[in-house]
């Protein structure tokens, strides 16, 4: 079998896909997954994707599935983000650099999701991989020197971030380079992937908050988002959430430009402690703040998690008098039980106590979690 037939073939696989996919969707019965995790004071938390393929570059589906999926799975905004140096079905499908975005942006607009406009420009290490979005027109980007297209986005009102950093890097590990370090320097080079897909670069992590640069996690699919994420068994898509002052394309825009973002990885969030603070105080909420420890007999503090987080917490230090377990995992979605005792029967009086935990999966720079205490008004009673 010849490449072109083959092509043709999957083509036809693609079509088959789109229709069953559309017919779903248009069914009066299309539900939405409504992403728990809540809102930040004075902002939105808005779940976006700002690297998806279509078959317009190296990926396997028409454009107007991905707002389709995206609507489904409870995202607020994408960007389609098709190469523009690397067109695989340029045999049976014209090159047309803004076609991809018009064909997806209808559904978007009918369920008032997003969707951006933007293109990834695809050159060897270094720079890498770039993607630019909130672009008008992707055209003045297919350029010779990578340079010029960076300065064709941004001259647009386009905002430019780095995919997937460490990706083709010795040994995987991320570099960061005199071309990155130049662009930021001018101002074009506004952000960096801290998680692409499922592979986190913790680096990258370092480098946004020590540089002032946006954290961006995404999907970066390619495939049908089914065939990449089980979610009957609970996966997600990699996403980035943004704080914006509303749902609208320019607060997501305004959001980006000052850093106002983490992101959402399998059970875990990444951001500045700003943001995440806010986000575990927001999803968590104790049934009582008083505990009464008689002996030493164990008690009970009850504890809500009100999101789709489920927050694994492990004790940074102990509490005189009081013993309390080294882990917890407050599930998602779930009220758990967390036993306390006194260390001695014979201990009385009343006094607040902070227990200190960190989030392990809240991360706030590598390898450091979120510290949370639990603050209590413990009463204690003597054993008769």
């Amino acid at each position: 079998m010849n490449s072109r037939t083959l092509n043709r073939l999957v083509l036809v696989w693609l079509f088959i896909i789109v229709t069953a996919f559309s017919a779903t969707v248009d069914a009066q019965t299309a539900t939405r997954n409504e992403i728990q995790i809540p809102d930040i004071p004075g902002y939105l938390t808005l779940k976006c994707d700002f690297h998806i393929h279509t078959v317009f570059s190296d990926g396997n589906v028409w454009p107007p599935i991905r707002p389709q999926e995206a609507w489904t799975e409870g995202l607020d905004a994408i960007a389609i983000t098709d190469h523009i140096e690397y067109q695989p079905h340029e045999d049976d499908i014209p090159t047309n650099f803004n076609r991809s975005h018009e064909l997806a942006k209808p559904f978007g607009d009918a369920v008032s999701l997003p969707v951006i406009r933007g293109a990834e420009i695809t050159r060897d290490e270094p720079p890498g991989h770039l993607n630019a979005i909130f672009l008008q027109d992707i055209n003045p980007l297919d350029t010779e020197n990578y340079m010029d297209a960076v300065r064709a986005a941004v001259e647009q009102g386009g905002l430019v971030f780095w995919n997937h950093p460490g990706w083709k890097q010795p040994n995987r590990k991320s570099v960061w380079y005199d071309t990155q370090e130049a662009m930021s320097q001018e101002g074009l080079l506004q952000g960096i992937e801290v998680v692409n897909g499922s592979t986190y670069y913790p680096n990258a992590h370092q480098w946004c908050l020590d540089k002032g640069l946006t954290m961006f996690g995404d999907s970066d699919i390619h495939n049908p988002i089914g065939m990449n994420y089980d979610f009957a068994a609970g996966e997600h898509r990699t996403m980035t959430l943004v704080f914006a002052r509303d749902r609208s394309p320019e607060a997501i825009k305004q959001a980006l430009q000052n850093q106002r973002t983490a992101i959402y990885w399998r059970n875990t969030l990444i951001g500045e402690e700003k943001y995440l603070r806010p986000i575990f105080d927001r999803s968590v909420t104790l049934r009582s703040t008083t505990v009464t420890l008689e002996g030493t007999d164990r008690s009970y503090v009850q504890i809500t998690n009100h999101s789709d987080v489920p927050f694994e917490l492990a004790a940074g230090g102990t509490v005189e008098n009081i013993r309390a377990p080294s882990n917890v995992t407050l599930q998602a979605g779930k009220t758990v039980i967390m036993a306390l005792s006194a260390t001695s029967e014979n201990l009385s009086g009343k006094r607040k106590v902070s227990l200190p935990f960190e989030v392990t999966n809240l991360l706030i720079a590598p390898n450091k979690g979120l510290p949370v205490p639990i603050d209590l008004n413990v009463r204690f009673v003597p054993e008769n």
